[in-house]
């Protein structure tokens, strides 16, 4: 810390201060990419203004450093604000604006547009998330899973996992797009057949814009049942390279982006995770190591055509820290048990994709290519003698080939339309050799699975909607068909119609009636697909379907476009069927996903059903004269049934409130906070008398659960306050931010589900209970989640 101290205090005595910076950018009509010449452009809450030339562009010069919120309008299209765009003395900033054609077109005449995205499609179940948001989210750290907490129907957890939970659904219901190209997660350490990890894949600085859609999906995306998160990538620099270097809590990152030519540019990132050294020297079981890189090049030939190019890489490894199986710590026999319990890890995956837009006569032809992989090996030895046979082994291999044609039409007087097909080619692989529990037969069993599948995914969507009544009201209407060459259950694209529409209407010029109602399907998880016995696709003969959730939601809107506040109430209902449900241990798998492993590598049968239904509140205050907040409360229930019990789904956490804010002071100073609440989520008891029989915990140390009493417990609520504190500094040609963020400032401590252990003697080997041979003794370790974490970042740009 000192060290930082002396370098800020050199810099700033070795360089003259500079606090003006400029902006410069151009606005385009979004359906045909045309510029927009003599558009007006403002800084809010200043008096800075001007318009655009004849070629659409604008430029400020001299604007004191900070963060504003650029409003731009012009006769005949709808006026657009955007967020919180940082401007910096150390380079340029660029912001190019597209704005949407209004219906009214009267001389003078300018037309609100709603402070969300995609209003047509999503009337109110979409929430737009600036950059700039993601990076200032106090206990964030400068991720976007944790950053959207602090929306509505999005709960948190009590680990340090990133699974994204939206309105009572598991966290493999979601689905991310970069620039339109699908990424199948965006979470380091994923668990195969769900989503989530520790530690977000995606780094901030190179995130333009996030829109977070919890319902009324459009209907271009697809396999999603809780969220669609759209993320947009920035462009880079047109006039010269720039460098922006991040000493995070968990990381070091590079960011590099600059011109490649004189109608190309690049951005890059590259980032390495330290994480392994702070877990060793707090002498934790388990040391993570991660890296990642990825980069977004652009090429405009013309005004008529894009070409961009992504792609997007992690290498993640976990191993053990096995020095601490001698340790005589007041943590031994919690970090005895993480050892014994824990494998070692190693994932490697990557995403690359190219797509084309066309600006044609009608409006725009989107054609997008892309590839993913995932590489996920993990094993174990027992005590962890690697002389000894290895209990469990497992690599598998998952591999998508994707195309995307997309035909956008903008015929004007309100209306707007797209269709479109989707093709996938996916290959999967997978060996497994472990013993493992059966419930069915109450013993251990040998598992020994060696799988591949290579089948093919086709789709098709059209989605209409018309703006009318002097902006009064909006309809929309989508529906898509998906099948499968998997089975004759999920080869009929008709058996996988999905139908959707939604409708908003302004009752008055600030307050907005909203509603949506949709079917959606999702494909089982390739574990699933893939999973064989003697050489036979189990669950293709089991009949497997795809899941199916329709869904409804409605409510209201308030707007104060002056003071950007937005007042909103929504109420949703989701009804699942053909959820997978385990024919071993007879409960839905929309329970399991919120630890690591895999999920789904079993068999399974589609005769699972489930609900879930809440309601949601919602404050924003966006910036406005310094000041930023949100608080929202959502209560929602979640639930599914095996057929004969229905069960508070692990997702049932009941109440959710989150209360964001910040202030921006003088001299470049901020301080925001966080709270954050959840109620307990339901967990289920272990099955003691299966658990301690000698052989079951040899080969699975842990404990089996109790599925007859599947979510009976609950622990207790959780929350935490998390605050932040940042000082910048501005030079002609370095900008410097230095950041404070504690997490969970008062020091809240969760218990949690005790972890199973057995009784052992000094030299930590299990003991045979004396009264009942043949089995050990049972030592429940207490557990707990929170402890107050304190992390300084350190940003340099130039």
């Amino acid at each position: 810390m000192r060290l930082i101290v002396m370098l800020l205090f050199l810099l700033s005595a070795g360089l003259s201060v500079a606090q003006h910076a400029s902006l410069k950018g151009n606005v385009t009509n979004e359906g045909t990419n045309e510029t927009i010449p003599f558009a007006s452009i403002i800084l809010q809450d200043t008096d800075f203004g001007t318009s655009t030339d004849l070629d659409g562009a604008y430029v400020f010069y001299d604007v004191p450093a900070g963060v504003y919120n650029v409003e731009v309008s012009y006769v005949g299209f709808k006026k657009k604000v955007v967020y919180e765009v940082e401007i910096s003395t150390s380079r340029t900033a660029f912001l190019n604006i597209p704005l949407a054609e209004a219906t009214v077109e009267l001389e003078g005449a300018q037309i609100e547009a709603s402070q969300t995205a995609n209003r047509d499609q999503a009337p109110l179940s979409v929430r737009r998330i600036g950059v700039n948001e993601v990076k200032r989210n106090p206990g964030g750290n400068r991720d976007i899973s944790r950053a959207i907490r602090s929306l509505p129907g999005v709960a948190s957890t009590t680990s340090f996992r990133n699974d994204i939970i939206v309105r009572g659904g598991a966290p493999n219901e979601n689905r991310f797009y970069i620039d339109g190209i699908e990424i199948p997660n965006i979470n380091h350490f994923s668990t195969q057949g769900s989503s989530g990890g520790p530690v977000g894949l995606i780094n901030v600085d190179l995130i333009q814009t996030v829109d977070f859609y919890s319902a009324a999906f459009p209907a271009n995306s697809y396999n999603a049942l809780s969220s669609v998160m759209e993320i947009q990538f920035r462009e880079g620099r047109s006039d010269r390279y720039a460098l922006n270097a991040v000493v995070g809590s968990s990381d070091v990152g590079l960011t590099v982006d600059g011109p490649t030519g004189k109608k190309s540019s690049i951005i890059a990132s590259a980032r390495r995770s330290y994480l392994q050294y702070l877990f060793q020297a707090l002498e934790l079981p388990f040391l993570p190591t991660y890296n990642d890189f990825q980069f977004k090049w652009r090429y405009q030939p013309n005004d008529r055509n894009i070409i961009t190019v992504l792609g997007l890489g992690a290498i993640d490894e976990f191993q053990l820290n096995l020095s601490l199986a001698d340790s005589t710590s007041d943590s031994y026999e919690s970090n005895r048990y993480l050892l014994d319990l824990l494998a070692v890890t190693t994932q490697w995956n990557y995403m690359t994709g190219v797509k084309w837009d066309h600006f044609n006569k009608p409006g725009r032809l989107s054609v997008i290519l892309s590839r993913n992989m995932l590489n996920n090996r993990a094993y174990k030895y027992p005590d962890n003698d690697e002389t000894q046979p290895k209990t469990f082994d497992y690599l598998s291999r998952e591999a998508e080939n994707k195309v995307r044609i997309n035909q956008t039409f903008y015929p004007g007087n309100g209306w707007k339309a797209s269709c479109g097909v989707t093709y996938e080619y996916a290959a999967y692989s997978n060996r497994t050799d472990q013993q493992v529990y059966s419930y069915a037969l109450d013993s251990l069993i040998d598992f020994s699975l060696s799988s591949s599948l290579n089948t093919h995914f086709y789709g098709a969507f059209a989605q209409i909607s018309k703006t009318m009544l002097n902006e009064r009201l909006t309809l929309n209407a989508g529906i898509r068909a998906d099948g499968s060459s998997y089975s004759a259950s999920m080869s009929n694209p008709l058996d996988q119609l999905s139908p959707r529409v939604s409708a908003s209407w302004q009752i008055l010029p600030q307050l907005s009636w909203n509603t949506s109602a949709g079917v959606y399907y999702q494909r089982p998880a390739y574990t699933i697909l893939g999973y064989r016995v003697d050489g036979e696709l189990v669950n293709q003969s089991n009949n497997l379907k795809y899941i199916q959730c329709s869904q409804a939601a409605t409510g209201v809107r308030y707007e104060t476009g002056k003071t950007n506040t937005t007042f909103s109430l929504e109420g949703f209902y989701k009804q699942y069927n053909h959820y997978p449900l385990s024919i071993d241990r007879q409960i839905s798998l929309a329970n399991l996903g919120a630890d690591f492993g895999v999920i789904g590598n079993e068999a399974v049968s589609s005769t699972s059903q489930g609900r879930a239904y809440g309601v949601e509140f919602l404050i924003q205050q966006r910036l406005w004269k310094g000041l930023y907040a949100i608080l929202s409360y959502t209560y929602v229930r979640s639930e599914f049934s095996n057929g004969t019990v229905t069960s508070p789904s692990s997702w049932d956490s009941r109440n959710l409130i989150s209360v964001t804010g910040g202030k921006k002071f003088k001299k470049n100073w901020e301080v925001g906070f966080r709270f954050l609440y959840s109620g307990g989520l339901p967990y289920t008891p272990y099955d003691e008398q299966a658990s301690l029989a000698i052989p079951t915990w040899k080969n699975n140390p842990g404990g089996v659960l109790n599925y007859t009493e599947l979510n009976t417990l609950r622990l207790k609520p959780n929350h935490q306050l998390d605050v932040r504190v940042d000082k910048k500094w501005f030079w002609k040609k370095l900008a410097i931010d230095l950041y404070l963020d504690i997490q969970n400032i008062y020091n809240q401590t969760t218990t949690l589900q005790p972890d199973f252990d057995v009784v052992r003697d000094a030299a930590g080997n299990p003991v045979e209970d004396p009264n009942n041979p043949g089995y050990y003794q049972v030592n429940y370790l207490s557990t707990s989640a929170g402890t107050v974490l304190p992390s300084i970042g350190l940003i340099l740009e130039w």
